[in-house]
């Protein structure tokens, strides 16, 4: 997310559909946060109920169709689970906004009352109990009004917009409040299915761009059009749905691995020279990528791009794109950059728990000077780091070892919905600095695709705590590292580099949370000479001649507490806010 301010069957929604789209309402005005959501549906990454744990969420099949006009959605889920424990029940999230009129299990209609569904977690009492082992499929058939993201994408919801020329343009936004908002799910993490097909009915005249391969478009008998893709190892909030009379630019690219992969972008009529001004961006983008990082992770699906009433979001291979096309002295589009990444660290790489959010957006971020570098050279790296610097908080610890939801992270701990980007890309380039290039290159591929080799077709997506990444680091080094992440990623507040100098002695020492050990070597500059200081005890006494220029970290390597930036931050907190 932007950091803030088998075969396949293609088929139409028929029957079920049709009659629940009798019984929704009257067209409704879009009202932001409304219809209210219950505590359960809010906390994304909460606790798993025990039944959930019972089971593996192997696939779903989506049929979903979209009313723009009152604003409303018509749904059949149907959900394939095996089980890892005996069980009698399944227990689904799903908003209970959308009040669910039928439950089948394994093709077999249960009675009203099987199922209940009171906070959002909706329970189904099985018709007999599934051993450890077995397979068992639930269709879901639900419709009504979805909940309306009062400011997407920071909170999830839908987005119900006109075009400039008063076509409906819709889209979603769930990472904040999860995949229940409009689908089915087990929303956690780690309970990614292996694919999903998806079918999105929408009315005539308008598109329906969605995550995955393309696998066809059926118009019915009234001109409604239903738009099938399938995704294969989907994020759970990365599924999307985006409605609109788009047009469509598409090419191809030859990857430095060898293999081609389709790029496509959609948007809106009428911007034709800055969509393909966009377009122009997607090679060299996924070329960068492909060199830092490692092979697209979806080349077997696409590079898909829309364009959304939001600003942004890392729908998996179909990136949100809210940007108006805006313009940067950095050269390139920074909101299309960095949701890019998010393929890489988000949707290959997964945090196990919303606690390790910082997986997600502090690696994203660091891709965006990391671009800058590799476009112009240092200089502009440099530059885009002090830009970043004056953003970090330091109020709360980036990871705290307990599990965490969505919003516990962005939201309720003070400076960390916005420190998991800053702090985050600093972090990685203090150790960039410390470890250097050519290890933080083999940590990347370790975290991303857990092997040093990576080529298309030999990974798998793979989900990551902090703690395995810094077990990589001491892998890759041959060191133990903890004390590093011991402080910038479990402490609030940053290393402090205390100076002291008399006569022609210069003394430094580390001053860091508890008084641990912290031996990280600084650079310091002493009349335009820079040497490299070892701290093997946190702290080091150097002879300079009296009189003498010394400057500390002169190329800003290190992330540490800053009188200037502090000051900073405390006037732009007092100043008056702007009309």
């Amino acid at each position: 997310m932007v950091r803030m301010p088998s075969a396949v069957r293609l088929r139409p929604l028929t029957a079920p559909l049709a009659g629940l789209a009798i019984l929704l309402a009257a067209p409704a005005l879009a009202d932001p946060g409304k219809p209210p959501l219950t505590a359960q549906t809010t906390q994304s990454g909460g606790p798993l109920d025990a039944a959930q744990k019972r089971v593996r969420f192997d696939s779903a099949d989506l049929a979903i169709e979209v009313f723009p006009d009152r604003e409303q959605i018509a749904g059949v889920a149907t959900l394939r689970f095996t089980t890892t424990a005996t069980t009698d029940r399944l227990v689904i999230d799903l908003d209970r906004n959308l009040p669910v009129s039928a439950v089948a299990i394994d093709g077999v209609d249960l009675k009203p009352g099987a199922w209940r569904n009171p906070e959002g977690r909706m329970t189904i009492m099985l018709p007999r109990r599934i051993a450890k082992g077995g397979k068992v499929a639930a269709r879901i058939t639900y419709a009504g009004t979805p909940h309306v993201a009062v400011r997407a994408p920071w909170d999830g919801g839908f987005v119900w917009s006109r075009t400039p020329a008063g076509q409906p343009w819709v889209a979603t936004a769930v990472q904040m409040e999860g995949c229940d908002l409009f689908w089915p799910c087990i929303d956690y993490p780690t309970y990614e299915p292996d694919s999903i097909d998806l079918h999105i009915t929408v009315p005539k005249g308008l598109k329906a761009p969605s995550n995955g391969k393309f696998m066809g478009v059926t118009t019915l008998p009234d001109g409604r059009t239903t738009w099938n893709w399938r995704a294969l190892d989907p994020t759970l909030y990365g599924i999307a749905l985006n409605v609109g009379p788009y047009e469509e630019i598409s090419g191809s690219y030859k990857s430095r691995f060898g293999n081609v992969i389709p790029m496509s972008y959609w948007y809106l009529p009428g911007e034709k020279a800055q969509a393909e001004a966009l377009f122009a961006e997607f090679a060299p983008t996924l070329d960068f990528y492909e060199s830092i990082v490692g092979p697209y992770p979806w080349a077997n699906q696409k590079v898909g791009v829309v364009e959304t009433p939001h600003k942004g979001m890392e729908h998996q291979t179909i990136n949100a794109y809210g940007n108006a096309y805006a313009k940067t002295v950095n050269g390139f589009d920074d909101l299309f950059q960095h949701e890019f990444g998010h393929e890489w660290f988000a949707n290959q790489l997964t945090a196990s728990n919303w606690d390790d959010f910082w997986l997600h957006e502090g690696f994203t971020a660091y891709m965006q000077p990391l671009y800058g570098r590799w476009r112009e050279g240092d200089g502009r790296y440099t530059a885009m780091m002090l830009a970043a610097r004056a953003g970090i908080q330091a109020k709360s610890p980036l990871v705290t070892g307990t599990p965490q939801s969505a919003e516990d992270v962005y939201e309720k701990a003070p400076g960390r919905g916005g420190d998991i980007y800053t702090r985050g890309e600093w972090t990685l380039h203090t150790l960039r600095n410390l470890i250097g290039d050519a290890a933080f290159a083999r940590l990347l591929r370790l975290e991303v695709y857990g092997r040093e080799d990576p080529r298309p077709g030999n990974f798998r997506p793979q989900f990551r705590t902090t703690p395995e990444f810094i077990a990589y680091v001491n892998q890759v080094t041959g060191k133990d590292y903890r004390w590093f992440f011991d402080v910038y990623l479990y402490q609030a507040a940053l290393p402090r580099l205390v100076q002291t100098r008399t006569a022609d002695t210069l003394t430094l020492r580390w001053q860091v949370p508890g008084n641990t050990r912290f031996p990280l070597p600084v650079e310091v500059e002493v009349d335009g000479q820079t040497r490299i200081v070892p701290m093997p005890g946190g702290t080091a006494t150097l002879t300079v001649p009296a009189g003498a220029h010394v400057v500390i970290d002169p190329m800003a390597r290190i992330l540490m507490q800053s009188d200037q930036v502090d000051a900073f931050q405390a006037w732009r907190a007092a100043q008056p806010p702007r009309n």
